[in-house]
């Protein structure tokens, strides 16, 4: 048994990833100090001024870079991979509960069970400058939000956003320029 606690603190510590699951270090999230340096040990980048707040996930930290100013809220999941990253430029403001993916399942093959499949190619992520993710919006591989765009609450981005407009809706298309 004590050797088993042993290895899930090991865990803990070397995983690269953050979360609730990761309890040997989620409480550090919840204090300034040790959720900037716990953040800028995992991460690619994290800017002095961003903020990692509790019950939010990162998977593959290493892949992932945020900027200034940048907030990652409550139940927000940030999944990267080996293949691709995530960034998140400067003043980018996230709604609670965005969730971003870099890969997803393959389901080519009707014959195989999907979780036999393995996954399609991977594709970066970029959250560019001062842009607007709103609450519950999932952000699916690939895709480019531009500078200074806006997508609405609980919108599915499938299709890269072009600066300064508003996308909205499942799956997200431009309703208007800025």
């Amino acid at each position: 048994m004590l050797k088993q606690i042993y290895l899930k603190m090991l865990y803990w510590h070397n995983a690269d990833r953050i979360g609730p699951d990761i309890v040997g270090t989620h409480w550090k999230l919840h204090f300034k100090a040790s959720m900037l340096k716990l953040c800028r040990k995992k991460f690619k980048h994290f800017h002095d001024t961003a903020d990692f707040r509790p019950y939010a996930y990162a998977v593959y930290c290493s892949q992932i870079s945020i900027g200034k100013r940048v907030i990652i809220r409550p139940n927000t999941m940030l999944f990267a991979d080996e293949f691709a990253e995530i960034v998140i430029e400067d003043e980018v403001m996230l709604g609670p509960g965005v969730h971003i993916y870099v890969n997803n399942h393959r389901f080519d093959n009707s014959g195989v069970p999907i979780i036999d499949q393995g996954y399609y190619e991977s594709g970066a992520v970029v959250l560019k400058r001062g842009c607007w993710i709103g609450a519950n919006v999932s952000i699916l591989p690939g895709v480019v939000v531009g500078e200074n765009a806006v997508v609405g609450a609980g919108s599915i981005v499938t299709k890269n956003v072009p600066p300064r407009t508003v996308a909205i809706g499942n799956p997200a298309r431009v309703i208007k320029h800025l």
